[in-house]
C-alpha cells in the first residue's frame, strides 16, 4: 500500500495568501501548488462533492449547499446525509481498488459534508441534540462508537460556538486539526480528510481587505503544525487543497422582495412572523453567496421572472434551462432559473419588506430554518448595547422554562464585506501537493483523480 495521505481542505486559501503560512508554504515548496477553476457555485457543499467525485454539480447533484426539495416543498440548507451525492466518492473508488489487489482501505473524514452515512470507517461531525421542547444542545457524532467522546475526552469538548455563529473562529479549527492528528496516530487511516475553515469567518464579516488576513493565515498555519507533526511520524504526506477563494462585495441582492413585489413570491401570515409560502409562490429565489436558484413554478412565468431578475442592480447573468448546462448545473435540484451576481454583489435571502413582520428566526442562528444563506449569522447585532450579555440572559430563559429567541444577530445584509460563490481570475483555490507534477492548468474537478493516482487507485 503506498503511504498514508492526509487532506486538508483549507477553505479560502489562495497562492496570494500561502506565502504567510510558513509550514504550509514548506510543503508547496517541496511539491508543487497548481490554482484550481471553480465550479459554479464555488460554495461549501458543491465544492466538497466536487472534490470527492470529480464531476460538475450536474453530475453529483449538489447544486448548492441548500436547495429546493420539490416533493415536500421545503428549503433545506446544510443536509449532512452522503447519499445526497449521486456520484460516488473517492474513498468508495480507492476501497474498490484496494479490495481487488487483496488489500484493505480505511479512511477519517473530519468535519468535511455529507459526513453520515458516508462509506468511512473512521468519521467526526457536528449534530446538535434537538429536545422538544424547542431546546438545543451542542454535540459531535460520528464512527466508530466512542470515536467523538473519546476525542472530546482528551481534546475537551468540540467548541460548537467557534464553528459558527458570531464568535466563529480559531478555536474550531485548532480543535479539528488536534482531533486528526489524534485519530492519524492511534488510528493510522490511509486516507483522511480534514476539513479547516478559518479562513472563512472574517473575509465574510469583514470582507478579505478589511481582515487581518496575515494573522489569519498565521493562525491558521499554527493550528496544522500538531497535524503535520503527527503526519510526518506516522509517514503519511501531506496534500492541502481550497474550495475557493473570497472577494470584496459591496451590493446585497434582495432578489426575494423583488418577487413579491411583483406578485410572485407568496407568503404566509403568521404569530411568529411572515413565512416563505413555496406551495404558492409562483417564483421564489433559494440564494447562496453569489449564486441565487429561482425556482418558477409555471412555464409561463419563466420570461416574465428572467426579465425581472436579470434587470435587478447588480445581477450579472441569468440561465434558464439547458442554458445551465453552460455552468455545470442542469439538474432537477437546480432553480429553473440560476442567477449569478456582479463580483461584486451577492443575494441576502430576506423576502418580508416590513421589519414588524420579519420572521422570528431572522435574528437568531438558525441555518435550517431560514430559506437561504445568512452571513449575517457570523455578526453580533451592532445595534445591542452588550450582545453576549443578551445571550446569556436568554439561556437563562430557556434553563428556567420560558419560550426564548437568541435574537443576536443583525437582520441589515449591507453589513457584510465579503463573499464568493463565482469563478474568479485574482482569488482561484489552490492544490498543493508531491508526487508527480500535473501540469499548470487544473480544474477542481481534477482533484479526485490525484488523490486516487497517490492511493494507488483509479476511477
Amino acid at each position: 500500500m503506498p503511504p498514508p495521505l492526509v487532506l486538508i481542505l483549507a477553505v479560502g486559501l489562495t497562492k496570494k495568501l500561502l506565502g504567510g503560512a510558513r509550514r504550509l508554504n514548506e510543503l508547496a515548496a517541496k511539491g508543487w501548488t497548481r490554482e484550481l477553476r471553480e465550479i459554479v457555485p464555488a460554495v461549501t457543499c458543491s465544492a466538497q462533492a466536487t472534490i470527492l467525485t470529480g464531476v460538475q454539480p450536474e453530475q453529483h447533484g449538489v447544486v448548492g449547499n441548500g436547495w429546493l426539495y420539490r416533493e415536500t416543498q421545503e428549503v433545506r440548507f446544510w443536509q449532512q446525509s452522503n447519499s445526497l451525492i449521486q456520484a460516488e466518492p473517492l474513498y468508495a473508488t480507492a476501497r474498490k481498488a484496494a479490495e481487488a489487489r487483496g488489500e484493505k482501505f480505511r479512511a477519517a473524514k473530519l468535519f468535511w459534508q455529507f459526513n453520515q452515512g458516508s462509506d468511512c470507517e473512521l468519521s467526526v461531525t457536528p449534530k446538535p441534540y434537538y429536545g422538544a421542547d424547542g431546546s438545543k444542545a451542542f454535540g459531535i457524532t460520528g464512527t466508530p462508537d466512542g470515536l467523538s467522546a473519546r476525542l472530546e475526552k482528551k481534546l475537551g469538548a468540540f467548541p460548537f460556538p467557534a464553528f459558527w455563529g458570531p464568535m466563529a473562529g480559531l478555536p474550531s479549527s485548532a480543535w479539528i486539526a488536534q482531533a486528526a492528528a489524534e485519530v492519524l496516530t492511534s488510528e493510522r487511516p490511509d486516507l483522511s480528510l480534514v476539513y479547516l475553515p478559518h479562513l472563512d469567518y472574517d473575509p465574510q464579516r469583514f470582507g478579505p481587505s478589511g481582515s487581518d488576513m496575515p494573522r489569519l493565515v498565521r493562525e491558521l498555519d499554527d493550528a496544522c503544525e500538531p497535524l503535520l507533526d503527527a503526519a510526518k511520524r506516522a509517514g503519511a504526506r501531506v496534500w492541502v487543497v481550497s474550495e475557493y477563494g473570497l472577494v470584496d462585495v459591496q451590493q446585497p441582492l434582495l432578489i426575494n422582495r423583488k418577487l413579491r413585489e411583483a406578485g410572485l413570491l407568496a407568503v404566509r401570515p403568521g404569530p411568529f412572523g411572515e413565512i416563505l409560502e413555496t406551495f404558492l409562490s409562483r417564483a421564489f429565489a433559494v440564494v447562496d453567496h453569489q449564486v441565487a436558484h429561482i425556482y418558477v413554478k409555471h412555464a409561463a412565468d419563466l420570461t416574465r421572472t428572467r426579465e425581472l431578475v436579470a434587470a435587478l442592480p447588480g445581477v450579472a447573468k441569468v440561465y434558464a434551462g439547458e442554458e445551465r448546462a453552460a455552468i455545470g448545473l442542469n439538474h432537477p435540484r437546480a432553480g429553473e432559473l440560476v442567477a449569478m451576481a456582479n463580483s461584486d454583489s451577492w443575494f441576502a435571502y430576506p423576502f418580508w419588506l416590513d421589519e414588524r413582520h420579519e420572521p422570528d428566526y431572522a435574528r437568531t442562528i438558525d441555518i435550517h430554518r431560514k430559506p437561504g444563506y445568512d452571513p449575517c449569522e457570523m455578526l453580533f447585532d451592532p445595534k445591542l448595547i452588550w450582545p453576549k450579555g443578551r445571550a446569556a440572559f436568554r439561556l437563562a430563559q430557556k434553563k428556567l422554562g420560558f419560550r426564548a429567541l437568541f435574537d443576536i444577530v443583525p437582520v441589515d445584509p449591507g453589513l457584510i464585506r465579503g463573499s464568493h460563490g463565482l469563478p474568479t481570475a485574482d482569488h482561484r483555490p489552490i492544490l498543493i501537493g508531491d508526487g508527480p507534477d500535473p501540469g499548470q492548468d487544473l480544474a477542481l474537478t481534477a482533484v479526485r483523480d490525484l488523490v486516487l493516482r497517490e492511493l494507488g487507485a483509479r476511477g
